[in-house]
């Protein structure tokens, strides 16, 4: 367990996020490289991948609610030096997680078929959805114990075995992409479906070794059989924490659900320059998201420690560096959008619709770093309330106007790229206001490091 209640936290953020940086690095060179394969099979199996993408956010903002949970009781239970707490949460977590990997998988492969109807342009593309998604769903069922295992470890300051495994899991995946896609020998072309054949055996792999590196390797969180059995305390101690966070996340594919429905009538190419647009975007994040994800923990063990000062101050260091990184990314986002699109699709609609959303969308890249940061931040404390609040706000400014507009007879896609700006530059402003807040609230206790030890047991836990 690494102890960040001591040293520089900006040394703690920078190192975190570097080991987080190359995880999220590779995974997204795959994300590029597997967009770059099916890119070669049409317009609609890119549409038909992006469609599936969206089942990935739903997927990812349950595994977000578990995550955040696990993260913030146990960098907490860690703060306070509670070995045996933080012990009783990562197996709980591990179980809570799963049973809901295992009953959402089961609803969403049963209704994939209704779900590719349900959002496709056009019948070649629902067929697709409905092809990727056979193999896809298995596959995200596998994230809910990885999350679980690369949670725990982060809580406690550990990443480089969680980003070792990632990084051999994305190798393999991008190996085996190409084969299962297009076929060799005796592999058969499997088209879409063999792009996601490929993600479910390498998130298998990277399950395997992860669980290994617990049973062979880690001292401070160990697998006990005494410990799996249910405890709907620490469930609810970890659920109180990560519901308000998973709720956040579950609106961004609220967000992307609407794109795509308005979008509609446009037809394939807008919905798939809207696809690649989205997954470029996400790649350009990546240093931010990183950091993001360093600062729960980093917080989350001084808040347990009841280090005010170290609190703030991880709050304030991070903020400065996500700023410059998104003033960057949007400079790169004005002044070459296309040329982003260009090297995944050369379908001359596709790389309109999608240069046109990254020009357009990139000037709330500064907005979007300081609500990551914020949201990171208030999970760190234990309360993820107030950032919900907020991008619920957010989306209602989104939604009602863009559903308006949508019925207009001169309605253009870039009015929807339009409010989203305005929408997510009040969720920044929302969010500086409320962590502030919060600041004030809740670090009200002595801000003395022998003070954490000698009153770990009353400090608050998730």
């Amino acid at each position: 367990m690494k102890d960040m209640t001591q040293g520089s936290v900006t040394k703690h953020l920078l190192q975190m996020s570097a080991f987080l940086f190359v995880s999220m690095l590779v995974q997204t060179l795959y994300l590029l490289a597997d967009l770059y394969w099916v890119g070669s099979l049409g317009k609609e199996a890119i549409a038909a991948v992006g469609l599936s993408s969206t089942l990935m956010m739903v997927v990812l903002a349950v595994t977000q609610t578990l995550g955040v949970g696990t993260t913030t009781v146990i960098s907490h239970a860690a703060g306070q030096k509670d070995q045996a707490r933080a012990e009783l949460v990562f197996n709980q977590s591990f179980v809570l997680s799963m049973l809901v990997g295992l009953a959402l998988s089961i609803c969403a492969f049963l209704l994939r078929d209704w779900y590719g109807r349900s959002l496709s342009a056009d019948a070649p593309t629902a067929a697709l959805t409905k092809s990727y998604l056979s193999w896809f769903i298995p596959a995200l069922m596998l994230q809910f114990p990885l999350v679980a295992l690369g949670s725990a470890l982060r809580a406690t300051g550990i990443v480089k075995p969680a980003v070792a495994v990632q990084v051999l899991s994305v190798l393999l995946n991008i190996a085996l992409a190409p084969l299962f896609i297009f076929g060799l020998g005796p592999v058969p072309r499997l088209g879409v479906a063999g792009a996601a054949l490929a993600t479910f055996l390498s998130v298998l792999v990277a399950n395997v070794l992860l669980a290994a590196y617990y049973v062979r390797s880690y001292r401070y969180l160990r697998f006990r059989f005494s410990l799996l059995g249910p405890q709907i305390k620490i469930w609810w101690a970890m659920l109180k924490v990560g519901l308000p966070a998973g709720a956040e996340f579950a609106l961004m594919s609220v967000y992307i659900v609407l794109v795509y429905a308005i979008i509609r009538r446009f037809g394939a190419e807008a919905q798939a320059g809207f696809g690649v647009g989205a997954r470029v975007m996400q790649a350009m994040f990546l240093p931010t998201m990183a950091l993001s994800f360093a600062v729960g923990p980093v917080v989350g063990q001084n808040f347990g420690g009841r280090r005010a000062d170290r609190v703030r101050s991880s709050f304030y260091s991070a903020l400065g560096i996500s700023t410059v990184l998104m003033v960057l990314l949007t400079l790169i986002a004005q002044i070459a959008p296309a040329l982003l699109i260009r090297a995944f699709s050369k379908d001359p609609g596709v790389i309109a619709f999608g240069g046109d959303y990254l020009r357009i969308i990139s000037f709330n890249f500064v907005a979007v770093g300081i609500a990551f940061t914020t949201s990171s931040v208030f999970q760190g404390i234990g309360n993820t309330v107030p950032p919900l609040v907020s991008s619920m706000t957010r989306l209602l400014l989104f939604a009602l106007p863009a559903v308006v507009l949508s019925h207009r007879p001169d309605f253009q896609i870039r009015y929807v790229w339009y409010l989203s700006v305005v929408s997510t530059l009040f969720q920044a402003v929302a969010n500086l206001l409320l962590i502030q807040r919060e600041f004030r609230r809740k670090l009200v206790f002595e801000e003395t490091p022998g003070l954490a030890v000698a009153s770990g047991g009353a400090a608050s836990i998730g």
